[in-house]
């Protein structure tokens, strides 16, 4: 099932409106980077599995492209996802 926008965006600001929308549009691509790779993994055609798989690749750069512009925009998400890389590494590791 795909995800709800998680927020009314008529009632965002329109200071926030743009990083808002980025938000909902990873959402979206990564929805369907889940979709497609469910389909690719019951998929008995091989070139159909192979079609999803390159389909899901695109979306995974359609949130990267996403994330760069949200990036950009939002600094409190980019200190946010640092000590997010940080914990990571002191608890796992990696």
């Amino acid at each position: 099932m795909m995800s709800q926008i998680p927020i009314d965006l008529s009632k965002v600001s329109k200071e926030s409106i743009d990083r808002e929308l980025l938000r909902v549009g990873i959402i979206a691509e990564l929805d369907a980077v889940n979709l497609y790779e469910q389909l690719a993994s019951i998929a008995n055609d091989a070139n159909i599995k192979k079609m999803f798989l390159d389909i899901a690749k695109e979306e995974k750069t359609h949130v990267g492209e996403f994330q760069t512009l949200l990036l950009n925009r939002d600094k409190e998400q980019v200190k946010e996802l640092e000590a997010g890389r940080k914990e990571v590494k002191e608890e796992v590791g990696e």
